[in-house]
């Protein structure tokens, strides 16, 4: 007879009687009786063990179900903070990983009544007691962090624990948050025996040994930054936000736009016309509208991006007045005042800019295994095809720092109609020789359909009748278009010998000048950072001579 059970992963055979010398998983003591074991991974339990322990419970304390298991080193538990010695415990079904003791997930509740001025709790283990008021200016409450005192509400606590709630926060506590602007997992409240979680939301270590959690995505939060008023509240005049470690307040005083501040995400003017939150502790550049509040995604926290998909990104403030840092995308500098995605792992330094995240559709390229993404500006850039920088409509794989540009990909359309000019237009580069040996900066070449100044060495689309010149950025739309219904594509590569052996070369080459700009780049911050040591070591001798000189003349006493 074989049974599945949750204690292990195979199924486990009933065994009467063993002979060889085993010890059982449960109480460790020498097989001898009735037991149940798996022969492939040496695994035996006795009967008495599994069925005196559920296979799986529902606690008090935590909302998933709970599943038996055995392990073999120690744990803590959740509940109570103590070590698990035990041979058994529960842990979370679900990807809490929330464990515990046997005893305290089958625990019995008590049901209290206000009358005896005694409440359980799911948030601690001991029953909660009515708090004298001549106590209340002493303790804190865990969910809010605000002291007791400052409230009327009731305060009930265990003083064996230190451990305090008012009777308004714990009726207005859910075990779980659905749909929290933060993340789109649901959060479940976990108290837990570590410290050393960092809140996700605004940095800070996790000291109250409580949070929410989803543990799948490895995301945890302050309860006060889970619970903090969002701005779906249309009375909120404070709230919390994932970028910033402060709360934000509500602007209330037009005169605060007077110095003209620009929104951390979308750049633009502050006006008194749009409802806007500014940091509300000592950050004067942190100014967000409550309209890009709303626009910006869920999944702002920890996720995955094609651009870097060795780490989490997170969307974030960049440390300000920090170093100039660069999108890893475009190469653009990001102004360390505004938002921008940046990676969890502090060595790293990769950062996307917000408009960045969501770029134009990828293309194919037979060349490349990876998709190419559509970059609108960069600086300038070496394409792998024709070996010149331009800035505009590269198609850029990001972890492969590969550049094509756009007109120049096999498959881009020689010949296009668009409703800007009445003729066909032809792919070419400038038919005007003057512009292409013009290297004078005053000079001032334009397009015809948006009337900007252009670059007069990139290809164009012309009319050669009505000498009608456009960039590839004004007719894009159509270009794209005729590039994804291109069928033949196989014949564009071959007929103009690209294969991937020559891109392969190309990329080989350009990075390998890349590693010589950075190599030299770096021997100049490696020379800088030794005079600056010199100069630092000058400082710090000069002080300790200052500071003997000072107990020198300095009577003591």
């Amino acid at each position: 007879m074989e049974i599945q059970h949750v204690i292990h992963h195979h199924p486990l055979s009933f065994i009467e009687e063993r002979s060889t010398i085993t010890d059982c998983q449960g109480c460790w003591r020498n097989l001898s009786g009735p037991a149940y074991g798996c022969e492939r991974c040496g695994y035996f339990i006795y009967k008495s063990c599994l069925d005196e322990h559920k296979a799986e419970v529902q606690s008090f304390f935590h909302p998933c179900p709970l599943t038996i298991s055995t392990a073999d080193t120690c744990a803590h538990c959740f509940v109570c903070f103590k070590y698990i010695i035990s041979n058994f415990f529960y842990r979370c079904k679900l990807s809490c990983r929330f464990e515990m003791h046997v005893e305290c997930a089958l625990k019995p509740m008590v049901e209290y009544s206000d009358e005896e001025s005694t409440i359980q709790h799911f948030t601690h283990l001991h029953p909660l007691k009515l708090v004298d008021s001549n106590q209340k200016d002493e303790v804190i409450c865990s969910i809010c962090e605000e002291p007791c005192s400052s409230s009327s509400s009731s305060t009930y606590g265990c003083m064996e624990c230190k451990f305090f709630l008012h009777k308004s926060c714990m009726k207005s506590f859910p075990r779980q948050l659905i749909n929290h602007r933060i993340h789109p997992c649901t959060l479940i409240f976990i108290s837990y025996p570590y410290r050393e979680n960092a809140c996700d939301c605004c940095g800070e270590r996790i000291v109250s040994r409580m949070k929410y959690s989803c543990g799948a995505c490895d995301l945890n939060l302050h309860v006060k930054c889970a619970l903090f008023p969002t701005i779906d509240s249309e009375v909120a005049k404070e709230i919390q936000h994932f970028s910033h470690p402060h709360t934000l307040a509500l602007v209330q005083n037009d005169e605060e736009y007077s110095s003209e501040p620009r929104c951390v995400a979308c750049a633009h003017i502050c006006l008194a016309s749009a409802p806007t939150f500014r940091c509300s502790r000592s950050c004067d550049h942190f100014f967000l509208h409550k309209s890009c509040y709303v626009k910006l995604p869920y999944n702002s926290v920890n996720f995955k991006h094609p651009f870097h998909p060795k780490h989490l990104l997170t969307i974030t403030s960049l440390p300000y007045n920090d170093h100039i840092r660069t999108c890893d995308a475009c190469f653009r500098g990001i102004d360390s005042t505004f938002l921008a995605y940046s990676c969890r792992e502090s060595e790293c330094k990769f950062n996307l800019h917000l408009d960045c995240y969501n770029q134009r559709s990828s293309i194919t390229f037979r060349g490349h295994q990876h998709l190419l993404t559509l970059l609108e500006k960069t600086p300038d850039v070496t394409c792998h095809l024709c070996g010149v920088n331009y800035r505009n409509f590269v198609l850029r794989y990001v972890p492969c720092d590969i550049n094509i540009h756009l007109q120049c990909l096999p498959s881009a359309p020689k010949i296009i109609k668009h409703k800007s000019h009445l003729h066909p237009l032809i792919l070419t580069k400038s038919p005007f020789e003057y512009e292409l040996n013009s290297y004078e900066e005053e000079d001032e070449f334009y397009c015809d359909v948006c009337e900007e100044k252009r670059n007069q060495r990139e290809l164009i689309y012309y009319c050669a009748e009505c000498k009608f010149i456009t960039e590839v950025k004004c007719v894009l739309a159509e270009v794209l278009s005729l590039i994804s219904k291109d069928e033949s594509f196989e014949r564009e590569i071959l007929k103009d010998n690209i294969t991937k052996m020559e891109i392969r070369k190309w990329h080989v080459e350009n990075l390998q000048q890349k590693y010589i700009k950075l190599h030299e780049r770096r021997e100049e911050l490696e020379a800088k950072m030794k005079e600056l040591k010199g100069e630092l070591d000058d400082v710090t001798k000069e002080i300790e001579t200052t500071k003997d000189l000072l107990g020198i003349i300095t009577p003591s006493g």
